[in-house]
């Protein structure tokens, strides 16, 4: 892949290169600058290929026909609450209100870097706005332990990613539901249930999951302390941009697990399947020293005070003060368009004088 992609470059720099010479001459300084664009970018996809490899944990796996899953010591997930195993699916929560399942795995998780890509399916009878509650994926310290968010115990030590479907805060003028976010939690946060999570969230896309009739996927990367989430939503086979954070610090040896929640309102929460996959990153020997002397006992994230104040920033703006805002941008470059044809007009006049 790498090759492929690093002499179809090749080919492409030397048809410019060409065409420079056919045609009328370039500068050598712009030829030169188009040789180091492509070298670079060839040298960006031989990175990308050989610097990252993934290989499918098995033990860390959910899929069916789900064999590892069981009471038993010997099987790999276990089942908690009205969580349930069918031909097709994990059904986390029917759709009946008041109730709430999850599977977790029994192996932790020592790897350092990894990626992990969930099938699951939100269906039910309920229409637009009663539905609820919604479905969490997890890598955290403790396991197999009911609560209040999405169906898992508050105050959680790890990472959590949550599907929320239902509104609580009545006043949501820019954020659409169902909503995808996430949040590391180092035993003392509590979610903020009433207010979606938004207090301690890190970032997050609205996802229109609900009663779809194609697959759904979620993807979670964790590579180099950066934390990435993806969605594939829309039928096309495309992940989408979600979150992309870095300094988000994650211990090794937590757990692997999803699950969900219904109240009032509810739903169907399903996982298809759930792949976890082992990513080898090759790191400088500065890298890998720097690593071993900050070794990660607490989950944390970097510069967090700050992203919670640009996210306040971002929630004090009202729709009004969003109009005003588009609406003195256009102002103010229509008048920066106008000044300059003035200044053009008076310049080209002067010139046109120049030759009378």
């Amino acid at each position: 892949m790498a090759a492929a992609s690093s002499s179809s470059l090749y080919s492409g720099s030397k048809l410019l290169l060409g065409f420079t010479c056919k045609g009328k001459k370039m500068p050598l300084k712009f030829r030169w600058t188009i040789a180091f664009l492509v070298v670079t970018l060839s040298r960006c996809f031989a990175d990308d290929d050989h610097e990252m490899e993934e290989f499918l944990k098995r033990e860390h796996s959910l899929s069916k026909p789900y064999q590892g899953v069981g009471s038993s010591s010997s099987s790999h997930w276990e089942l908690m609450g009205d969580a349930m195993v069918t031909t097709e699916q994990v059904r986390l929560t029917p759709d009946m209100q008041s109730r709430q399942g999850a599977i977790w795995s029994r192996i932790p998780c020592h790897l350092k870097d990894w990626e992990v890509q969930v099938h699951f399916k939100i269906h039910g009878q309920g229409k637009k706005n009663l539905n609820g509650d919604g479905l969490a994926i997890w890598y955290t310290k403790e396991r197999m332990q009911k609560g209040p968010v999405f169906g898992n115990k508050d105050n959680f030590t790890g990472l959590g990613v949550f599907v929320d479907t239902y509104p609580n805060e009545e006043k949501h003028i820019e954020r659409i539901f169902p909503f995808v976010l996430a949040m590391v939690g180092n035993g003392t946060i509590s979610y903020d249930h009433e207010r979606d999570g938004r207090p301690t969230e890190l970032g997050g896309c609205n996802a229109m999951v609900r009663n779809l009739k194609h697959d759904t996927f979620l993807f979670i990367r964790y590579v180099r302390r950066r934390l990435t989430v993806m969605i594939d939503i829309d039928g096309q086979h495309e992940w989408r941009d979600c979150l992309d954070l870095p300094g988000v610090r994650l211990p090794q040896g937590y757990y692997f697990g999803a699950s969900a929640i219904t109240g009032d309102l509810s739903d169907n929460h399903d996982i298809i399947s759930m792949k976890l996959y082992q990513l080898t990153v090759l790191r400088s020997k500065k890298e890998e020293e720097e690593e071993e002397e900050d070794v990660i006992t607490i989950p944390s994230v970097d510069n967090m005070e700050l992203i919670r104040c640009e996210m306040t920033h971002d929630e004090g703006m009202s729709g009004i003060a969003i109009f005003f805002t588009v609406l003195f941008s256009m102002l103010g470059c229509i008048f920066l368009i106008v000044i300059g044809l003035v200044v053009y007009s008076h310049w080209n006049e002067n010139r046109r004088k120049r030759f009378y």
